[in-house]
């Protein structure tokens, strides 16, 4: 086991297990976490026993998402800083999409936001049954860091998804949109991932995979996600008159009064 503070990682036989340990956040997934996820993604490609990486986490959640509080003092309009911020989330996304090895997630508890985007983008994502799916970036006035959704679930399911806001959508939702490929009883989770991964790591993927990543890359796949990325920048760092009072409620009383605020302001 080697010494991380936000991650976990060893390697268990042919796995490399990675996982996500800010329980008292419910693993959110903050600057401390990326370069430490990376930093254990470097080491598993270059491990030569390590034949596929299993990704989870520790606590009662897979993980909450990106940490919200990332560019809270941040000057408005500050493009640099969004920009720069937007690419390293998006990246870490993109890691395990690209990863060499095959990757396979097990999730349980919340899997929202852009922790979504990262175990969608993983091979496999095995689900616990009482796990909670959902992108509630848009109740927050945010975008997409990695808009992976759309290629994986197609437009109206991702569209569903991202503008509702839903951050409740049940596992079996998630299974039959295609967000995950098999629900298990939360008991069995962890088993099933283990065996699951260990029945890919007794063949070889490679041709499999780089054949399926070189299909959507023709279909415009990628240039489409940096395409959205750069939407997603010019979103963080647009100010609108509802943006600017929602911001101000959330610094003042926090994030709970600003979606209660939102709810009031806009809803039925």
């Amino acid at each position: 086991m080697l010494e991380f503070d936000t991650i976990r990682y060893q390697v268990d036989g042919p796995l490399g297990r990675i996982i996500l340990h800010r329980p008292d956040k419910l693993n959110a997934v903050n600057g401390a976490m990326v370069v430490e996820l990376n930093r254990a993604l470097d080491l598993a490609e270059a491990d030569e026993t390590v034949r596929v990486i299993l990704l989870s986490g520790e606590g009662k959640a897979f993980s909450s998402g990106f940490d919200l509080n990332a560019g809270a003092d941040v000057a408005e309009g500050d493009v640099a800083f969004w920009r720069a911020e937007l690419r390293r989330d998006f990246d870490l996304v993109m890691r395990f999409w690209d990863c060499p090895k095959p990757v396979v997630a097990a999730v349980h508890g919340y899997c929202l936001g852009s922790a979504m985007e990262m175990a969608v983008a993983c091979d496999v994502t095995i689900s616990g049954d009482g796990c909670r799916f959902g992108a509630p970036e848009v109740k927050f006035g945010s975008g997409i860091v990695a808009l992976v959704l759309p290629w994986i679930i197609g437009p109206k399911g991702a569209r569903e998804l991202l503008l509702s806001g839903d951050a409740d959508v049940s596992a079996a939702r998630a299974l039959n949109l295609g967000l995950v490929n098999r629900v298990v009883p939360d008991p069995e989770l962890r088993r099933e991932a283990e065996r699951a991964a260990i029945a890919i790591a007794c063949n070889d993927p490679v041709a499999v995979r780089r054949t399926i990543h070189r299909g959507l890359d023709i279909m415009g796949f990628r240039e489409a996600l940096l395409d959205a990325l750069e939407i997603d920048v010019q979103i963080e760092t647009t100010r609108t008159p509802e943006s600017r009072e929602f911001n101000e409620v959330l610094r003042r009383d926090g994030m709970k009064a600003a979606l209660a605020w939102r709810a009031k302001t806009f809803g039925a």
